[in-house]
């Protein structure tokens, strides 16, 4: 007789990634917690106000905090100040409605990572907090491994093909931190708006695609862009991109070969209606997460500066 077979443990399940949603509506917390539960690779927490927010980052650090703009005993403005300033490395996504938008600038310059319209929460909202999650993964892992660099210089040249753009961001996030100019949200900030100007160069610049397409939904616009990748002379147009990286700061340059535009007709992204508009968000993003944003005359080279910022030059 075969003897008692001893037993075995089984695997640990790795835990979920935690996703604090704070709301003082409860009918806006189920909303959002319904449109999250799609996802299912996610816990779901929820805060009433910004005070009980703030003391469940403290107590446990959520993987991400989703929060209202408006709200009781503390805003939202209130709340990313004081999580970007006690712990840094949780990344913290807006939730904007009609009235918030002042607010809310101020918040993405604060230290937020990314917002999400509440009248485009549904489409929108996962892929925000995916790409936000997936980049703050990467930039931990990789600031663990890799420290400090004295000067670090590099240029691009792309065909006008939005796939390249995500592996080149994710090597500027990687070098940001690595030379010890910005921590793993500022990298994330950072990198969202090298996007946002690598996007606007090949759609904007070289490909000619207006935004104002993009109103009524993505389609048409995309579908025009696919077209005039193959069509001269857009599709022979290529990005130039050129990084020059210090211990003191990071300079993008990013030029395309479109005809340009008119500087001076760019919108204010501080306009109470701005942030609402599918055309504005490139330029907000940009301005908020950078040092500094300028174009040529021309409009088709865009120089974009991060400095150190105080967080880590302090440590």
């Amino acid at each position: 007789m075969a003897g008692p077979s001893t037993p075995t443990t089984p695997p640990a399940v790795p835990e979920l990634p935690v996703i604090l949603v704070t709301d003082d509506s409860l009918l806006e917390q189920r909303y959002v917690g319904r449109i999250l539960d799609q996802h299912g690779g996610w816990k779901i927490v929820y805060a009433r106000n910004g005070e009980e927010a703030f003391a469940a980052v403290t107590q446990s650090q959520p993987a991400l905090l989703l929060t209202d703009m408006n709200m009781p005993r503390m805003d939202g403005l209130t709340l990313v100040e004081k999580v970007r300033e006690r712990f840094p490395r949780v990344p913290v996504v807006l939730m904007t409605g009609s009235g918030s938008e002042r607010i809310a600038v101020a918040a993405l310059k604060a230290g937020a990572a990314d917002y999400v319209p509440k009248q485009a929460l549904t489409n929108d909202l996962i892929p925000v907090l995916e790409r936000v999650l997936s980049v703050g993964q990467a930039a931990h892992r990789r600031y663990q491994v890799l420290k400090g660099m004295t000067r670090r210089s590099s240029r691009y040249i792309l065909e006008s093909d939005p796939g390249l753009v995500p592996p080149l961001v994710a090597q500027f996030r990687e070098d940001l931190i690595e030379m010890g100019l910005c921590d793993l949200t500022g990298a994330t900030r950072a990198g969202i708006a090298l996007e946002e100007a690598l996007l606007n160069a090949m759609y904007h610049g070289n490909l000619e695609v207006s935004s104002e397409l993009r109103e009524g939904g993505d389609g048409a616009f995309h579908k025009l862009a696919r077209e005039r990748r193959s069509l001269e002379p857009y599709g022979a147009r290529r990005v130039r991109v050129t990084a020059r990286l210090t211990p003191s700061q990071g300079t993008f340059v990013i030029v395309d070969q479109g005809p340009g535009f008119d500087v001076s007709k760019l919108p204010d992204p501080t306009d109470d209606d701005f942030l609402e508009r599918a055309s504005g968000r490139g330029i907000l993003l940009m301005r908020a997460f950078m040092d500094e944003v300028r174009y040529n005359s021309t409009g088709n080279r865009c120089t974009m500066i991060k400095r150190r910022d105080r967080s880590s030059a302090d440590e």
